[in-house]
């Protein structure tokens, strides 16, 4: 196992790629402040610091014990010159301040964490009573970066370290000559206990970390499960990671779509915040997830239109009337819509747009009998896509742009279809584009890190990418 640890550290002693992403996945770039905040958060909102508190010595097993360093056997026990230190005993932290963490990233391995406190002992004093003491603590800790046999990212405490500060007698009788050796003891003592506050603090921020790995539901339609692709990547500012999604569908298959031929171009992500970019891979996919479930599919009657569109023989009479002359007026008309390919998203020019090939055939409808076939039109839908944040998600709403069709086959004679666009258009809009918003509601799901909230980040759509950049 250790081999394997030392393999992964070893490929991860590289720093973030300069603005090209190379995989499909969403690539996250998280400010060291975020993991600043992880670590202090763990600190005041755990139970991190209470477990600290208790017996740094016991008269039997500490260092100042009959067995320790000034027991009977030690340096300074029995018939040495301070055997009455052994009377010093019991001695515990009552308390800990909350500590100050400040971390610095290390390009190609990890994080240096710096923990500063101050500490409250308290004992039976060697010349009798109580005995209050207090101490600054300095802890100095190494800590790589990698990742776990489950595909997320996590933290390893390499080394740790502690300097001892100011040490104050703040109450009871504490003879000068014995202040070296109790100095020296809380040295050897402080470093046993306080070490294991760091690896607390980061267990408690690799379970932050291991959110990474999450199954994120699409109501009916699937669900989006995250987890590295690659190694995660330090630089002198932020942590890289390279987030892969796996789409399946209800039934658990994976959807999977060609993946682009070029790289995505990252803009570089400025100091104090975080960056996540979303690939035009995964736009697709979860429209891919939609069609697959037949979920763009609908049959549009009368019902589901405003009074003020036409939707029946009447009204379009005089649009086309080579289609519809043989027809009794007033026969209301019903619009089967059927997506056989999966729709295109385009990300480029700041703009995001959604092209769904689909096949329009126009029946008469009869509420009491079985739809008649006037004709067939093959069409693309072409849609404004407007994007916005959410915490979790990329929200999608879409609004029709524009509705191009095509005489596919007809059970009357052939006429010219542009005069249908506008009507088209107009019931396209008012029923199928607010089903398709609903359908919609799940979103592109964002990977969640740290708790990053990317509810009020800035947006900006790249050539095959959306990037969110929030203030840490």
């Amino acid at each position: 196992m250790l081999g394997v640890w030392s393999l992964l550290l070893l490929w991860g002693l590289t720093t973030p790629c300069q603005g090209l992403l190379e995989t499909v996945g969403t690539l996250a770039r998280i400010d060291k402040d975020e993991l600043g905040k992880a670590i202090q958060n763990s600190l005041i909102e755990g139970p991190i610091l209470q477990n600290v508190l208790g017996t740094v010595t016991s008269v039997n097993q500490g260092l100042l014990g009959s067995r320790g360093l000034l027991g009977g056997g030690g340096l300074l026990g029995y018939g040495g010159v301070f055997g009455v230190i052994e009377e010093l005993s019991g001695l515990k932290i009552e308390e800990l301040t909350l500590p100050k963490a400040s971390l610095k990233l290390l390009p190609g391995f990890g994080v240096q964490l710096k923990l500063h406190t101050k500490v409250r002992l308290h004992g039976s004093g060697p010349l009798g009573g109580l005995l209050q003491l207090a101490a600054e603590v300095n802890m100095s800790s190494r800590v790589a970066l990698g990742m776990n046999a489950r595909g997320t990212p996590i933290l390893i405490l390499k080394r740790c370290s502690t300097l001892l500060g100011h040490i104050s007698v703040l109450s009871g009788l504490l003879p000068p000559q014995l202040f070296g050796v109790v100095e020296q003891t809380l040295f050897k003592v402080l470093p046993e206990l306080l070490c294991p506050l760091v690896d607390s603090v980061l267990h408690a921020v690799n379970e932050l970390l291991g959110d990474v790995l999450n199954l994120v539901p699409l109501g009916a339609l699937g669900t989006v499960e995250f987890s590295l692709a690659t190694l995660p990547l330090t630089s002198n500012q932020y942590i890289e990671l390279d987030i892969n999604p796996i789409v399946k569908s209800i039934a658990g298959d994976i959807i999977d779509f060609p993946k682009p031929y070029k790289p995505i171009k990252v803009p570089p992500k400025e100091d104090h915040t975080s960056q996540v970019t979303v690939p035009l891979y995964l736009f697709n996919t979860i429209f891919g997830l939609l069609q697959t479930n037949g979920v763009l599919d609908v049959d549009i009657t009368p019902e589901l239109v405003p009074s003020n569109i036409p939707l029946t023989t009447t009204d379009l009479l005089a649009l086309v009337p080579e289609a519809l002359a043989k027809l009794p007026l007033d026969q209301q008309l019903l619009l089967s819509v059927r997506v056989k390919k999966a729709p295109t998203v385009m990300l480029q020019n700041k703009k995001a747009t959604v092209a769904i090939p689909a096949v329009i055939r126009v029946l008469s409808y009869l509420p009491a009998g079985t739809p008649k076939a006037l004709f067939e039109l093959n069409g693309v839908m072409t849609l404004n896509t407007q994007l916005a944040p959410f915490a979790t998600k990329l929200h999608l709403s879409l609004s029709l742009e524009r509705f191009s069709v095509k005489l596919d086959a007809s059970f009357a004679h052939t006429f010219d279809v542009s005069h249908l666009e506008e009507w088209l258009s107009d019931v396209v809009q008012a029923a199928y584009v607010p089903k398709l918003n609903a359908d919609l509601d799940v979103g592109i799901p964002l990977p969640k890190v740290l708790n990053v909230n990317f509810a009020n980040a800035f947006l900006e759509i790249i050539e095959n990418a959306v990037v969110l950049t929030v203030p840490s």
